[in-house]
């Protein structure tokens, strides 16, 4: 049984993208997934299925479900850091065509800015790499950027410019956090963090809540706002930590988004809007490479000309991403609420001309974890 077009997405909402307003981490996924239910025309009396991963609870979609009075019939929390809310759509999908429930909310909520660093994530402690002195993750990600430099002669400048081509695309955005263009030259001038990585190499830390509805194609034709298809899916993971990482600028992304488009019946040619995980710059370059919309070792000089940039050729991160629009620590479902809006035409002065079809990638860890999942219009 296959779960191409059997579900969709059929509400959406996020809250608080930069500082919560006094509202907890469960707070804000309670708001965000008042709000998404709203978005999709039904009430919480509808919801039978809750996903949620966290850094803040160990039971997260527990606390969410007794945050909102809920007894839902299905509940999924497994977690695999930022990738987790991509493969939960998949997961969902899946219980929903099982028939283990009939609408399912997946929902986030995070206080990593208002908590200014006080947060100890749970990710369990490296006997391999924190007794000399490794940071996660930023300087596992920096050993990656160190070796595509090594390999392929990567520059500076060209991992700036994927910061740079994301703060232009922020300011599409009817609310970015940061209203000013972004330069070469801000980046690369930024602190050092990790050698060869720059603060403004890195994503931002905010607050920030969201949420995403789904239910079957069949119930989704009934309901007030147009559905948006799951036609493919996949995850898996690379490695747990970075010393274990096979190759350090090759990633299991290119199988999971293959897989992906092959279940889905399309291409990357295909691909209207792309929404991939940008912790860093330097990851998101290595992403892109492995899922293909340029070669490997060329993604430097794919971004240095221009090409994830509004008006390039590849509408990627279309409200800034992490790098500059939000990152509550989790990024994943804020990469899906962007792929509905720009499939739904919401998009405003961001807007695609014509958007059909996104592609949406989440990582976790130090791209470790990986899931893909293909948006449509169309369920067919």
């Amino acid at each position: 049984m296959s779960i191409r077009g059997r579900a969709a997405i059929v509400g959406a909402a996020e809250v608080d993208t930069w500082q919560s307003e006094g509202r907890s981490p469960v707070g804000l996924m309670a708001e965000a997934t008042r709000r998404a239910v709203a978005d999709a025309g039904l009430t919480l009396a509808d919801v039978d299925g809750l996903f949620s991963a966290s850094s803040h609870y160990t039971f997260p979609t527990m606390n969410l479900a007794e945050k909102l009075g809920m007894h839902p019939r299905f509940m999924d929390s497994s977690n695999i850091g930022g990738a987790s809310f991509i493969s939960h759509v998949g997961h969902a999908a899946a219980a929903i065509a099982a028939g283990l429930c009939d609408v399912a909310v997946i929902a986030y909520g995070s206080t990593q800015r208002s908590d200014k660093g006080k947060l100890v994530s749970r990710a369990e402690w490296s006997a391999y790499e924190e007794p000399y002195g490794l940071i996660h993750p930023i300087s596992s990600v920096a050993l990656m950027a160190q070796r595509h430099m090594h390999e392929f002669g990567t520059t500076s400048e060209q991992l700036a410019a994927v910061a740079v081509s994301a703060r232009e695309w922020s300011l599409l955005h009817p609310n970015p956090p940061y209203p000013k263009p972004l330069t070469v030259d801000d980046v690369v001038g930024s602190r050092m963090i990790s050698t060869p990585l720059h603060a403004r190499d890195c994503c931002l830390v905010t607050d920030g809540g969201a949420a995403i509805v789904m239910t079957s194609a069949q119930r989704a034709a009934t309901l007030r706002r147009p559905p948006v298809f799951l036609m493919g899916f996949s995850e898996s993971s690379n490695h747990r930590t970075v010393s274990a990482m096979p190759n350090l600028t090759s990633t299991v992304a290119n199988q999971t988004s293959r897989l992906a488009l092959e279940m889905a019946g399309r291409s990357l040619a295909d691909i209207d809007t792309a929404h991939v995980y940008d912790a860093f710059t330097i990851s998101l370059l290595i992403l892109l490479e492995d899922i293909g919309f340029c070669g490997k070792g060329e993604g430097g000089p794919f971004v240095a000309d221009g090409n994830i940039a509004p008006g390039g050729t590849l509408a990627l991160n279309t409200n800034g991403a992490g790098l500059s629009y939000t990152h509550p620590g989790m990024l994943g479902l804020f990469l899906l609420t962007e792929a509905v809006a720009q499939l739904r035409g919401d998009a405003g002065q961001r807007q695609v001309p014509g958007a059909a079809t996104s592609l949406v990638h989440g990582m976790g860890l130090t791209i470790a974890a990986h899931s893909t999942a293909i948006l449509s219009t169309h369920a067919d």
